[in-house]
């Protein structure tokens, strides 16, 4: 097993009122952990805004290197996204390897991507952050494969020029269209087959997996770390009443996600848009749950700025301590909310009724009066809806039918239309 390498983790308090510098860290604390780094000290300076140099300016900084000769370290985390200058600035004035939040964020992802399409996402996200950094890393440069945010991305040599380097962006590219391509088929085949897709979102390591497994009885892998999953699942489970369904779990969202990331998992994030439920799992244990819903919401509605449509709380892990939320404020503050316990299957049977009753919701009962000339519809219709009776007129074709919303607006034209009853 590679000796663990030490850190000190390095924050910068500007005073907002927003700012919660104390959970940043303790979060920046479990990304190292998850990486593989033992933490060894931290530290937080406070100024009102980014030294253009050193970040935290050159007086911290001294007092940051004396932190780094005393506890001998291998490296020093930064708790936001570093300019290539500062990195520059910090490596030389250090000594030791010098990597920021992003950085750590994306070896992560390099560590967790097990997939084809996850990697490609990852290798696209990582060369999109070293471009602009090529100059900025200084001594860098040489240590890929060197441990903690300079894993991948797999053969690329981080010396080769510019220009190799964006030739390979417009490959990779290239690549994930293809992918995102292949997903839009698989999910033109659900709509086909007439599966509702619940997609479970998430601040990373609120226990999505584990709720996916027990409302599907997979053995998909868990582990209490950050971004335990990477690769979107899919499995087939079941709501209230036995309607057949799809699960998806996708990747977890974390405060300052890398944009990078964000692009590059353009792919994958498009499940979340085209589900038809999004369960949006939420640790109740966690000390900040209430600012990780907005953290998520505010990535959500980056990809779907209409995601609130869709969207119910499912607050998990209630049987853990109860330090840290008061169930009847948040059953006042969100009253349609579920709350379970994934790992030990509580709350799981009122929390089926309530997807069933959403996706209800969704559905519409018409009577269409359809031209026999309207023979492509006619067939949508019988491949997509939930006929209940049919009669052929003279000039049309009369039927009675329960449809998805995107198919009721193809029949606008020709329905009579009610909301189904729940």
């Amino acid at each position: 097993m590679p000796k663990k390498e030490k850190a000190i983790l390095v924050g910068l308090n500007t005073g907002r009122m927003d700012q919660n510098t104390d959970n940043s860290m303790e979060e920046l604390d479990l990304l190292a952990d998850t990486a593989g780094a033992v933490v060894v000290d931290r530290i937080i300076q406070n100024r009102e805004s980014p030294d253009r140099a050193y970040y935290i300016g050159r007086g911290k900084a001294e007092e940051l290197s004396a932190m780094v000769k005393i506890h001998d370290v291998d490296m020093v985390i930064f708790n936001e996204e570093l300019s290539p200058s500062q990195i520059r600035n910090l490596d030389r004035y250090l000594e030791v390897k010098v990597i920021d939040r992003t950085a750590l964020i994306l070896d992560i992802f390099a560590r967790r991507a097990l997939s084809r399409e996850g990697k490609l996402q990852v290798e696209l996200a990582q060369l999109q952050y070293l471009l602009p950094r090529l100059i900025g890393l200084g001594n860098q440069l040489s240590r890929l494969g060197g441990g903690i945010g300079t894993r991948g991305p797999g053969e690329t040599q981080l010396e080769v020029d510019r220009r190799v380097i964006r030739r390979k962006i417009s490959d990779l590219k290239k690549e994930i269209a293809s992918i995102r391509k292949q997903r839009l088929l698989h999910r033109q085949r659900r709509k086909r087959n007439r599966f509702n897709v619940i997609s479970l979102v998430g601040y990373t390591n609120a226990g999505k997996s584990t709720l996916l497994n027990a409302l599907t009885g997979s053995e998909l892998y868990t582990e209490d770390k950050v971004f335990a999953t990477l690769d979107p699942m899919v499995r087939r489970g079941s709501v209230d009443g036995g309607k057949e369904v799809l699960f998806t779990d996708t990747v977890g969202f974390i405060e300052k996600l890398p944009h990078q990331l964000i692009t590059a998992f353009q792919a994958t994030l498009e499940e979340i848009a085209a589900a038809d439920v999004l369960v949006h799992v939420v640790d109740i244990s966690h000390p900040d749950h209430l600012n990780q819903i907005k953290v998520v919401r505010e990535h959500l509605a980056k990809i779907d700025p209409g995601y609130y449509l869709r969207e119910f709380l499912v607050f998990n892990k209630i049987d853990q301590p109860l330090d840290y939320y008061d169930q009847s404020y948040l059953t006042r503050e969100f009253p349609a909310a579920s709350f379970v316990s994934a790992r030990k299957g509580e709350g799981l049977g009122a929390l089926k009724e309530k997807i069933a009753a959403f996706l209800n919701k969704q559905r519409f009962n018409i009577k269409i009066y359809l031209p026999y000339s309207e023979g492509k519809l006619y067939a949508e219709l019988q491949e997509q809806g939930e006929i209940h009776s049919i009669q052929y007129r003279p000039d049309h074709i009369e039927i009675a039918a329960v449809v998805e919303p995107e198919l009721a607006k193809k029949l606008t034209t020709y329905i009579s239309m009610s909301r189904k009853e729940s």
